[in-house]
């Protein structure tokens, strides 16, 4: 969330900013925010002169009673009803202009960082990186969702997404075999490779508070987009981002404590609604799938390193992995609703003939510490905000479909990355 004081003293830039995000009418959206916070002000002083009165009042009143002047006394006693009355107004003018303040300021979404590039769609993001060759595959291979159904023998499919629509619904598969293994592997591997870049491990409920959401900025708007509990009005989670960033709201962490660095393998759920086509069959779009994130908050003046090491650090996943990527650095128009500044890593999908995202880091800024009153004491003793980052390293389901398409053999087994053998036990699928 933005801050009250940055818009009021930094218009011209806020309108801009909004802009670059396409965001409609924020002239409007600006000024109406800065003339609540105007209102809001005035009224807060204007209650704290009536409760200085009122104050000294009943001073004056314990006076007057002590010299025996009841008469003044009762008169004083009115003005302070007539006081008492007019604070009472002043509080409830000021809860409501604090409440619409509020509900406006959440409206709108974080400025972008000066980098981030014009434009409205993905087709305006800008390709930062490619790297790693695209594989020649045997005639007659195929996309994962063909391929899985010859592959596991008496378990074939090992991807079951028949199995787990009868089970669930759409978008729930069920792994099998060696999938299964395949799946659990690269977590291990994922979560390892983090630990030895200095992430310390944290195991995170799956199920969040109205609070925690509100925290990160999935709430309010974004409720359309999760699976809620109406009964216990909790939320499964969309990303574990969500719950590791709120183990620090209302938090003032040590600066000796600085950079806070977590890794969390959760699962994850998308309703992902409206979606039709090849582009999100298979594997491509799930409303459940697993993945491993990691979460940076750390001082503003070193957040822009942090991006850059931990988009490093997804880079040489896949590298590892051996698989053709791209990275993207998001156009305003594409970018997150918190987010400052976005790249998105994409790896390349044989069988399909087209990349398919895994990754995205972002930087917040002080975007989610400003609704978490997430801060830090500087050495002068001031309280400033932190800024969080986050980042996919990485989400299952598109880097298993990669890994099928991209190592298919002449002879139909699957051939498994190196780095991943010593997890999963096996170096082919059959």
């Amino acid at each position: 969330m933005l801050q009250t004081t940055f818009i009021r003293e930094n218009r011209e830039l806020t309108i801009a900013g909004l802009t670059k995000k396409n965001y409609k009418d924020p002239e409007a959206a600006v000024d109406r925010i800065i003339e609540l916070d105007r209102l809001r002000r005035e009224t807060q002083q204007e209650l704290d002169a009536v409760l200085t009165q009122s104050n000294a009042k009943a001073k004056e009143i314990g006076g007057l009673m002590k010299e025996g002047k009841k008469a003044e006394a009762e008169i004083a006693k009115g003005e302070t009803a007539a006081l008492k009355e007019r604070s009472k107004l002043l509080e409830e003018q000021h809860k409501a202009t604090e409440e619409e303040l509020l509900a406006e300021l959440v409206k709108l979404p974080n400025l972008p960082h000066e980098s981030v590039p014009e434009g409205r769609t993905a087709e305006d993001n800008v390709n930062e990186l490619e790297a790693g060759a695209k594989p020649v595959l045997p005639e007659g291979a195929q996309a994962h969702w063909d391929l899985i159904k010859k592959l596991g023998g008496k378990l074939a499919p090992i991807i079951d997404f028949e199995l787990g629509n009868k089970i669930t619904a759409a978008g729930f598969p069920v792994y099998k075999g060696k999938a299964a293994r395949l799946q659990r592997a690269m977590i291990a591997f994922f979560l390892d490779e983090a630990g030895k870049a200095g992430y310390t491990e944290v195991q995170v409920p799956i199920l969040i508070n109205a609070d925690s959401g509100f925290g990160t900025g999935q709430l309010p708007d974004k409720e359309g987009q999760m699976y809620h509990d109406a009964q216990d009005d909790l939320y499964l989670i969309p990303t574990a981002e969500v719950p590791v960033t709120n183990l620090y709201r209302d938090v003032i962490v040590s600066e000796n404590e600085l950079p806070v660095k977590n890794v969390a393998y959760t699962p994850c759920f998308r309703r992902e609604a409206g979606s039709w086509g090849a582009h999100v069959r298979g594997l491509n779009r799930l409303h459940q799938f697993d993945k491993i994130e990691i979460v940076q908050i750390c001082k503003p003046e070193d957040s822009y390193q942090a991006l850059a090491d931990m988009s490093d650090h997804v880079k040489g996943l896949l590298e590892k992995l051996e698989l053709p990527f791209r990275i993207l650095r998001l156009c305003g128009g594409d970018m997150g609703f918190t987010s400052a500044l976005t790249f998105d890593f994409e790896v390349w999908s044989a069988g399909q003939e087209r990349w398919l995202e895994c990754s995205s880091v972002s930087n917040f800024e002080t975007y989610q510490a400003n609704r978490l009153k997430l801060r830090y004491k500087t050495a002068d003793k001031k309280t400033q905000l932190l800024h969080t980052l986050n980042g996919s390293a990485l989400a299952l389901p598109r880097i298993l479909a990669a890994l099928l398409e991209n190592n298919q053999q002449a002879d139909g087994t699957i051939r498994v990355p190196a780095v991943l053998v010593p997890y999963c036990g096996f170096d082919t699928i059959e």
